[in-house]
């Protein structure tokens, strides 16, 4: 007879149907937490709020803190009286105001351009004290105009010989007594040499090869004896095209054989044109 085999029978899992009841009494403390704060706070404690009061003032700076009527937003404020039914006028348009100043553009060029003559004659009372200091105060005439400062080394046979691009003692001596002035700037600076209208020979075939090497004799001065950067500099001939006198007597001749150096300003077109009239021209 074959033994029956013993199976032990398993029980069934319980089911739980009053979980529920945890969240609902999750929900109950969050309420009743929710109605203490609410309690708590509709019951002020002025020695607290006066306490509270202090310690925010003295840590933001300002008395006025919690003190509705001296606040940010006091009584005269739109927004503090509360209105919201469509009599406030805190969105109404901005009233024009009738003394706004509107800049002039043109008032600022001006004043750009009298600036910029103030700069320039600074530039020539050193210049002109360095050469005073040197004895050669007379030795170079220099004006302002809307290109910039104009030295023009002019003084009959002082710079250059007839038909030369020879520097002299004097010339020489002037150039390296400019030069730290001119290294001192930041401006570019022109040098351009000028002829008279008599005609030359020998080593230059016209005009415009004997103001160029002129020019040029300068620059070579000023870059390699008197240390101007080689990149604020350039030289340029214009022969005898631009006379700063007209006559063929000798005083005329001797005026149109020079060498103009141009200090040029860094100011826009806009300003430099106005520069005659900060002048007074």
């Amino acid at each position: 007879m074959a033994r029956r085999r013993s199976r032990k029978s398993e029980a069934e899992e319980h089911v739980n149907h009053e979980r529920w009841l945890v969240s609902y009494s999750d929900m109950l403390t969050v309420l009743l937490g929710l109605f203490i704060v609410l309690y708590a706070m509709s019951q002020v404690d002025q020695a607290k709020y006066e306490a509270l009061r202090a310690s925010l003032s003295a840590g933001f700076g300002n008395e006025s803190i919690l003190v509705g009527e001296t606040g940010v937003l006091d009584e005269t404020d739109d927004v503090s009286a509360g209105e919201v039914d469509g009599t406030s006028d805190v969105f109404s348009p901005v009233e024009p105001i009738d003394d706004l100043v509107v800049p002039d553009p043109q008032e600022a060029l001006r004043a750009a351009a009298a600036a910029e003559v103030d700069r320039l004659e600074g530039v020539r009372q050193a210049i002109t004290d360095r050469l005073s200091a040197a004895g050669l105060g007379s030795a170079v005439q220099m004006r302002i105009t809307e290109r910039g400062l104009v030295i023009g080394l002019v003084a009959d046979d002082v710079f250059f010989a007839p038909a030369s691009a020879e520097l002299t003692v004097t010339a020489r001596a002037v150039l390296d007594t400019i030069a730290p002035v001119l290294v001192a700037i930041d401006d570019e600076v022109a040098i351009e040499g000028h002829a008279n209208v008599l005609p030359v020979s020998g080593r230059y075939a016209t005009n415009w090869e004997l103001s160029a090497d002129r020019a040029t004799q300068v620059l070579r001065r000023f870059v390699e004896g008197g240390g101007l950067p080689a990149g604020r500099v350039l030289a340029v001939g214009f022969g005898d095209a631009r006379p700063i006198a007209s006559g063929s007597d000798p005083g005329s001749l001797a005026m149109n054989r020079r060498v103009d150096v141009v200090v040029l300003s860094s100011a826009p077109e806009q300003v430099r044109a106005l520069v005659p009239s900060a002048l007074g021209e």
